[in-house]
């Protein structure tokens, strides 16, 4: 596989062999209410078929592959509403948004593409919280799967504590979402979630915690099957994380650092999360097989890019 990455003003594409595997839009024009911010889509396996949506009707604030957060402190960089105690979910003025501020690394090497690029979180009032540096590759594993490393340093610029959290924290059970976020097709519904433990359901794994977990979807008109991997890094916060995953309504999963503990940054100090995702043209019997790849990728030290700042 020969990859070729090319970056504009708004978004870097990462094609291998002409076809593209990648778009990722670090210049979001989202409405506030959708918590703008950058994200991947459309993903697409070797062979072309997309395995993410964007913006679906029923959660428009889903973007693709995405690292999202409802709760940081008050603050909402997820999109949409915000989840209180002894009230459900309630539209709010507390939509931030992830602003990009400059490309720090665009290149191919040895056949792995990295992009990293520096941003700012800014609360809808105007307020800077965060400042974030972001890292992601891609690598060919063989000729039916590729590899997508994701990394986030992100330092706290307030001079107070901040609390990350989720709705679980705040009250909703079973409900931890947020963090690396992936949104699948439509017609991934009712799909197959794959755990070291055996393949299940959504309800069934929801806040289950595993290293890894994937999904396996089928697509329209072909009938093809394609397989999504997600392993979580051993150093992450809370590992071996609870997962929020679903397959009943719509396809997702999710490594969620904070799904019912919270975290909290000391002002001034940084902290550092890295996934790694595998996309295959595949079934859920090469489940484990990309997730000890992936667990290799996630063993090979990548630069400390929130030190960066």
């Amino acid at each position: 596989m020969t990859l070729a990455l090319s970056v504009s003003a708004s978004d870097a594409v990462i094609a291998a062999d002409g076809i593209e595997l990648l778009r990722y839009v670090f210049e979001a024009d989202s409405p506030q209410l959708e918590s703008p911010r950058p994200y991947l889509d459309p993903l697409r396996t070797r062979s072309g078929r997309v395995v993410s949506l964007f913006r679906p009707w029923d959660h428009v604030w889903h973007k693709g592959l995405s690292w999202a957060l409802p709760v940081v402190d008050d603050e909402n960089f997820w999109g949409g509403p915000t989840y209180l105690r002894g009230q459900g979910y309630v539209q709010l003025p507390n939509n931030g948004i992830q602003a990009h501020r400059d490309v720090v690394v665009a290149e191919v090497v040895d056949d792995v593409a990295t992009f990293a690029h520096s941003l700012d979180w800014i609360t809808q009032s105007g307020r800077r919280m965060l400042s974030e540096q972001r890292a992601f590759t891609a690598h060919p594993l063989d000729d039916t799967t590729w590899a997508l490393t994701f990394e986030t340093g992100m330092t706290n610029v307030t001079d107070a504590e901040i609390a990350f959290g989720s709705p679980t924290t705040r009250g909703r059970e079973n409900a931890g979402y947020g963090g690396l976020f992936w949104r699948g097709p439509r017609s991934f519904t009712d799909g197959r979630i794959v755990t070291p433990d055996g393949i299940g359901n959504g309800a069934e794994v929801r806040g289950q915690r595993h290293e890894w977990m994937a999904f396996e979807g089928r697509h329209d008109v072909d009938d093809a099957t394609s397989l999504i991997v997600m392993a979580d890094a051993a150093e992450n916060p809370h590992h071996p994380p609870r997962w929020f995953a679903r397959s009943e309504e719509f396809a997702a999963l999710n490594p969620a650092p904070f799904f019912s503990e919270e975290l909290r940054l000391p002002a001034g100090e940084s902290i550092v999360f890295r996934y790694a995702v595998g996309v295959a043209d595949a079934t859920a019997d090469a489940a484990v097989g990309i997730a000890g790849e992936l667990r290799k990728l996630l063993r090979t030290p990548t630069p400390d890019r929130a030190a960066e700042e």
